[in-house]
Parts: C-alpha cells; structure tokens; sequence
C-alpha cells in the first residue's frame, strides 16, 4: 500500500479481531509444494543458506510496512513450510527503495528473492524492466482471474509477461466530520453524505460551498487542494499518458478538470491550504481544522493516529463521488534471486485472496482480489472509530469500478509537478492558476523527455 508519490508507506492498523487460522491450509500447502516442484527447473540456486537447521533463507525486499510480518502471516507460512525461513528487508521511503531496485537489477546482484514495486514505478518494470523478472502469469496456481482486472492490467507487459502479483489497492472514499457537519446544517448520516456528491466531484465543491456558509468558526471544508486533485485524477483511465505511452498531460481531460477542481476550490476559500503529511496538516487533525479529506483506506489509521481519541465517532466515512484508485503494490520476482522457486511461492501464498483478507484484518490493506470481499473478514468490516463505519462494503465497492488506469514512465514526476509546484503556488502564494500551470509545465519538462 503507497500514499503520495515518494512519500512513506502507511499501513494503519484495523481495530484488532481474535486471530483466525488460514482456510483451506492444506491446498495451499499443496499448490506452493507444486510450485517449487515444476519451476525447480529454471530457479536459481535453491540450496538451503543462512537458515536455521538447514532451511533455505528466502528474502524479500520492501518500501516501509506491508504489514505481513505484523500480521503474522510470515510465522505462518515458516509453520508450513518447515523448510522456509523468511527474512524481510524494509527500506523506509519508496524514493530511495526504488533507484536502489534498479541499480541492482542493472547489475544482477544484491536483489531480494521477492522484491515489492510501487505503483508509480509498475509501468516501468512492466514495460522497461520486464526482462528481468519472472513471469508469473505462467507460475502454477495463479489465475489472472483472482485479481481485479484493472489491477492485473497494471503489471502485465506490452506483451503480456505478468512481472508483479497485486497486493493492495487504495480506493478512494471521504471521510468527513459528522459534528462539523451538524453544526453546518448538513446531514451527517454516510449514505446521505455520500448522496450529495454521487456522480461528480463538482458536486463535492457544491457541498463545499454550502458548508461555508455556516462552517463552525475557524474551520474549513477540506484540506488541501492538492489533495482533490489526487482524488479527481485516479479516476480517469487516462491522465498523463494516452494507451499508445503518448504524454499528453498538457492536454489531457483528466488533468484540465482535476486542475480546474483544486483551483476552484484553493480560490473559492474551500481549503485549509495545508501540504499533506506535513506537520501542519497532521495539527490540523487535532485542531479540528477542515471537514472533509479524500480518503484511501490507507489514511483511516493515519487520521486515527493524529485527531487522536478526541476524534473517535466523530469522523465517518461515505462514499467518494467517483471510483477512483489512489496508491498500491506488488510482489515481483527477479529472475536473478538466488531462490527463485521458493520466492515464488511465497509471492503466491501472500498475495492470495486468504492471505489479503487477513493483512486487511490486522492492518486495513484492502485487498486486491475480489474474492476477499466475500470473506467475513472484509465483508463484515467495521471500524470503530469512524462511526462503526461499514469499510470493508464501502472501499470494496469502490475497488470495483475502478477504471484500469494507464500508467506512464514518468508519472511520479508529473504528478508531483501538479500537487507540489502548480497547486500550492495558487493555494498558498495567491498567484494566478496561469502562472501556476505554467510553472508546472516547466517542472515536468525538467523531468520528462518527449
């Protein structure tokens, strides 16, 4: 699970439920035993090193907490697979996580058997990187079926090599403050807060609006401009890119009405004008500063964390006016790992719909592979805090509508560009959004060759 672009990784943890043993243990016992029996042949040495008692060491590298050594899902696999000791390595930032990823498939060496990819970066491995990772679409037991499309879609070369199995997704709703919008005359209840943006997140500025005028003093409808805009541009199929890899960010629909949103909203006094995951914006929480924020389940823990216990029940959690998909990993496996059958496996086992729907339990990853959904564990979701809200229905039935999203080599940059260079210079220094477009343009040809 990432949140912005090269920011840390955030893995909240879900209100914590009695552990549960792993359904139908056996058959994934007996499809991971195939697995290292019919790819033995083109893995790499898979000797038993640097384990205890002679087992094999398989090692996998991650971008701050995925969550399954927390979830206790590595303990379970060791238990059954005797043979198989897992060792993590956490490289806390995904900026620094990736160039270093690179560096070692350049040379062939220092790789993780298993090794995680951001979203942001799954376009280049796919496209660029493909070569050196397995195809796991050919591995025993994984049927592109068990992901949802879009997500599968993302990992899948030109073609058609699958180099990274889906982990988690980030669909997007809104969380927002019931007394705040008590106190501002509109309802508080989720399915008819939902109901006064559905369809259009216009209509969101719309509600925006009318909590201004009788917004409790000193607060605000939501956070960030920047922040909208990320919530409005992850529902377009195409943004920065078209599906012939062609930049048309200058151009693009998604882009021109994302930007128009958060200008509108910077300009029209709906922002509390703050950069997220700055300490400011973490304040705000507490401080009851704004109303409203565009909310991955990923950002669940985070306003739990800051707001605090004065916050609990006061924060709920409706639907987002459009589906749209902010953040998400994969597992990978690098045809240089030294236990290539063994990490594939393991990348099997995590990413299975069992496995996502107890990471989902202990720490609010939701899952990528719709047959999660129907699991108690999803399923009958609740979170306390936010009003015993119902997160499991509401972020899956997000995640099934989410358009599967043409993802660009430099889509990091560009999008930075916006949200931190374009945005911020109309929020915050007041200058107008021409000057603040162009301002962008010049960032992004800094880091894009076309």
């Amino acid at each position: 699970m990432s949140t912005r672009a090269g920011g840390p990784r955030q893995h909240p943890r879900c209100p914590r439920r009695p552990g549960r043993p792993v359904a139908l243990a056996t058959a994934v016992a007996a499809v991971t035993a195939l697995a290292m029996a019919l790819l033995g042949g083109c893995a790499g040495d898979d000797r038993p090193t640097g384990g205890k008692h002679g087992r094999t060491t398989v090692t996998i590298g991650t971008f701050g907490v995925f969550g399954y050594k927390q979830a206790g899902l590595y303990a379970e696999y060791e238990r059954l697979h005797p043979e198989v000791t897992i060792k993590e390595s956490v490289i806390e930032r995904n900026d620094t996580y990736y160039p270093q990823l690179l560096t070692h498939l350049a040379a062939g060496s220092g790789l993780s058997d298993v090794q995680a990819v951001e979203v942001a970066n799954i376009h280049d491995v796919a496209v660029e990187q493909a070569g050196r990772f397995v195809d796991l679409s050919r591995a025993p037991g994984v049927r592109k079926e068990d992901w949802l499309g879009w997500k599968w879609a993302q990992a899948t070369s030109p073609d058609g090599r699958t180099v990274g199995l889906g982990t988690d997704i980030g669909p997007i709703a809104v969380c927002y403050r019931k007394d705040l919008f008590a106190k501002a005359g509109l309802p508080t209840d989720r399915e008819s807060v939902g109901g006064l943006w559905a369809g259009d997140w216009g209509k969101y500025l719309e509600t925006g609006r009318a909590y201004r005028r009788h917004a409790p003093s000193g607060t605000v409808f939501t956070d960030s401009a920047a922040g909208l805009y990320n919530a409005s541009i992850h529902g377009y199929p195409e943004r920065y890119y078209d599906r012939r890899g062609r930049p048309v960010y200058r151009k693009s629909p998604a882009v021109r009405a994302s930007w128009r949103l958060a200008v509108e909203a910077a300009r029209g006094g709906l922002t509390a004008r703050l950069k997220q995951f700055e300490k400011p914006w973490d304040q705000a929480f507490a401080n009851n500063r704004f109303a409203t924020v565009a909310c991955p389940p990923w950002m669940l823990g985070y306003i739990k964390e800051k707001a605090g216990a004065a916050g609990r029940d006061k924060w709920d959690v409706a639907a987002a006016p459009r589906p749209a998909n902010w953040g998400g990993s994969f597992l990978a496996v690098p045809k240089a790992a030294r236990h290539r059958a063994a990490a594939i496996a393991l990348a099997i086992w995590l990413t299975a719909p069992e496995q996502q729907a107890r990471l989902f339990d202990r720490q609010a990853s939701i899952p990528s592979t719709p047959a999660s959904y129907a699991m108690p564990l999803v399923r009958d979701a609740r979170n306390p805090y936010f009003g015993d809200a119902p997160v499991g229905r509401i972020f899956a039935e997000a995640a099934r509508h989410v358009p599967t999203l043409v993802i660009g080599p430099k889509e990091q940059q560009i999008g930075t560009a916006f949200t931190d260079v374009g945005i911020p210079q109309v929020e915050q220094q007041g200058r107008a959004p021409r000057a603040a477009w162009r301002a962008a343009q010049r960032e992004i040809a800094n880091a894009v060759d076309e």
